[in-house]
């Protein structure tokens, strides 16, 4: 059948009784990537996250930044690596569900970081948006304080600062910026 035959449909959830998961339509699932048929994980992707956006459903994140799931995640996943035991748990308890219908090693195609070596887990961060002429003052009086070199610059990044209508404060990256 196409998968416009599914369309509007839904599923149950493999792992928490009761719970539905409705059956999206998206471009970035294809079948020479597999099955056509793919989970929806809206914070850890942004076609995912895209998709989500559309049908409004909720981007929950349940893996911290340490990369453990959360207490959202249930308590027999709460506090295990993801990339651990965490997948050793989700596999336990799709055998407990009797939804298990296949397990074998798989190499994934994380992402990974440049220093570590280790793969990274795409995951939604809490940002802060402000669009305030406190905060603006705020900073361009600071960066008055900063010794620029060149001096040249220090205007630069004042006019800068002066067009900038919406700020974002990220800590996704606490190591620095190069």
């Amino acid at each position: 059948f196409s998968g416009a035959d599914l369309a509007d449909g839904s599923c149950a959830h493999p792992t928490i009784p009761g719970r539905a998961s409705p059956l999206l339509p998206a471009n970035h699932v294809t079948m020479t990537k597999g099955t056509g048929l793919v989970h929806t994980a809206p914070a850890h992707g942004m076609e995912d996250y895209s998709v989500a956006s559309h049908h409004q459903l909720p981007t929950d994140c349940l893996v911290d930044e340490s990369g453990y799931f959360t207490e959202a995640a249930g308590p027999e996943l709460k506090n295990k690596n993801v990339l651990e035991e965490g997948n050793e748990a989700v596999i336990k308890m799709l055998q407990a569900a009797g939804n298990l219908l296949k397990e074998e090693k798989y190499v994934h195609s994380y992402p990974y970081d440049w220093r570590t070596k280790k793969p990274m887990i795409i995951r939604a961060s809490k940002q802060w948006f402000v669009n305030t002429a406190d905060v603006k003052a705020a900073a361009q009086d600071v960066l008055k304080k900063v010794k620029v070199i060149p001096t040249s610059a220090a205007s630069r990044m004042l006019e800068m600062l002066d067009r900038r209508t919406f700020w974002c404060i990220s800590r996704q990256r606490c190591w620095g910026v190069p």
